[in-house]
Formats: C-alpha cells, structure tokens, sequence
C-alpha cells in the first residue's frame, strides 16, 4: 500500500512556493504522494485566498523527483477539455511521468459550474472521451452533445504509457459514479454526500474490487447495472485510494493507497503531520 496527503491551495504557506515546500518535506519524510483540491474559491470561501491547483502542481513537481502528483479531484466540466489535456501532458513531462489525473463532476456550490448535475456528468464523460483520444496523438473528430472536435490534435502526447491514469471521484453510492470508477483506473471517490458523509470501509472496497472483476453481461447498460465493469480501462492495474479508519484493513481489502486530509490551517500542523511519516502497516 502506498500512502499520501492532500491538502487544498488556500490560506497562509499553501501558495506555489509553500506547497511546493511540503511537497518536499512529504518526499523527505516518506510518503508516496500528494495530491491537491481543484478550486478557485475554496469550498466557496473568500475570505481565504486560493491558488490555482495546477500551477501549484508545477511548482511541487519542480521541488521533488519521487512521489506522486495529483488532484483530488479536477471538476472537469470547468475546463475545456482540450485545455486540460495539454496541461495534463505538460505537467506529465515535468514530473518525469508522476502525474495522476483524479476527475469529478465537481461540487454543487462551486459558484463557477454551470448545468445540472445530469448535465456535468454528460460533460465529464464527453470531456474523458476528448481527452484521452488527444493524448494519443492523433487527429480526434468528435460529435457529442457537449463538444465537437473536427480533427483537432495535439502532438504533445504524455510520458506515461499508454496514458496518464486517470481516477475518479465523488459520490460512489450514486450508480453513475460507480459507472465511471470501473470504466477509468482507479477510484479516489467518497462515500455519501458532502451533507451527510459516511465512512468508507474495507467491504465496500472488496465490493468494488468484486465489481471490477466481474464481465459485463451481454447488453447490460453499465449506468443501469453499475456493478458491472464497462468498456476496459487503458491502464494497466486498478487502483483504489481509501482515506480515515484504518490503513491495514483497507489494504487487506485490496486497496492500493490511503490518505490523509490536511485540513486548512496553521503550516506548523501540516509539518508536524509530514515529518511524522506515513503509518506503519502491522
């Protein structure tokens, strides 16, 4: 099991230079990862200032050379997606091939989303579709709802291959969700809403282990039987980030990473928490 932290880009000591410091310190002291929370107003809070995650991304990758980077998650229906792949591919590069792309639809009062729920779930997977099919390099025509592409091509392509892992998050308990989990490379999603939260355990992550190894009946839809796996993910492995209760039993589970959440607030306790390292599996 490998363990990580993540953090938001906001308050005093978590712009660029300061994330960049503790990713340092998180490499130094022994964790495998960090990974950052994609807002540009924190949780809807403006009273603290918020850093743009991506670029805060490219100021840790420059300060490390091992651990793992990442979001947790990008709300993909804010951006263009051809805009997020090419950043995707640029910070691949300059991580020397460390980047995880975690994906949702995005928060319900994130005041920069437009649409419906429906409608940005339409858009995230019309967006995954996009972005992946530009990774490979080649000429993309698309016809969706959303978006169209009409041969479009970047010729940037990622370090990773065959492609940098993309994992999915939210709610898993809503079928659609769990949909998109088995159809991409990992799960970084929670359990309930972010109203009424509940405890991820060591079943519902054998569940979902289960659900991935099982066959797609014959002309089931995926969204109606969520537990079944749809097309094959591009990544070798499947990965599962659980966070809180306890490291062992999740990794007895089947789950690859955990991870902490470092709450906003005073640096000291953000680096009292990393140079304590990751726990100790017994």
């Amino acid at each position: 099991m490998k363990f990580s932290v993540t953090f938001g880009a906001v308050g005093a000591g978590r712009d660029p230079r300061g994330l960049a410091e503790l990713a340092r310190m998180a490499e130094d002291s022994g964790w495998d990862g960090v990974f950052l929370e994609d807002y540009l107003v924190y949780q809807g809070d403006v009273a603290e200032p918020t850093y743009d995650p991506w670029i805060c991304l490219a100021a840790m990758a420059c300060a490390t050379s091992r651990i793992t980077l990442g979001t947790t998650v990008t709300p993909v229906p804010r951006r263009h997606p051809w805009q997020l792949a090419a950043e995707a591919v640029a910070l691949d590069h300059l991580s020397n091939g460390r980047l995880i792309l975690g994906v949702g639809i995005g928060d319900p009062d994130d005041p920069f989303l437009t649409g419906t729920p429906r409608e940005l779930a339409e858009k995230l997977d019309e967006s995954l579709e996009i972005i992946t099919a530009l990774w490979t390099g080649e000429p993309v025509r698309y016809a969706g709802k959303h978006y169209q592409l009409d041969g479009a091509q970047l010729t940037a392509t990622p370090l990773q291959r065959p492609r940098i892992p993309i994992w999915v998050g939210g709610n898993f308990l809503v079928p659609a969700v769990r949909r998109r989990i088995l159809r991409w490379d990992g799960s970084c999603a929670y359990k309930g809403t972010t109203a009424a939260p509940q405890q991820t355990t060591p079943e519902d992550i054998r569940h979902l282990l289960a659900a991935r190894q099982a066959p797609r009946p014959d002309g089931a839809d995926p969204t109606d039987a969520p537990d079944a796996l749809g097309a094959a993910a591009g990544v070798d492995g499947f990965e599962v980030k659980a966070s809180g209760g306890d490291p062992a039993a999740f990794a007895a589970a089947g789950a690859t990473w955990w991870g902490r959440w470092i709450a906003p607030g005073p640096v000291a306790e953000a680096h009292q928490i990393l140079r304590t390292g990751p726990p100790r599996l017994t």
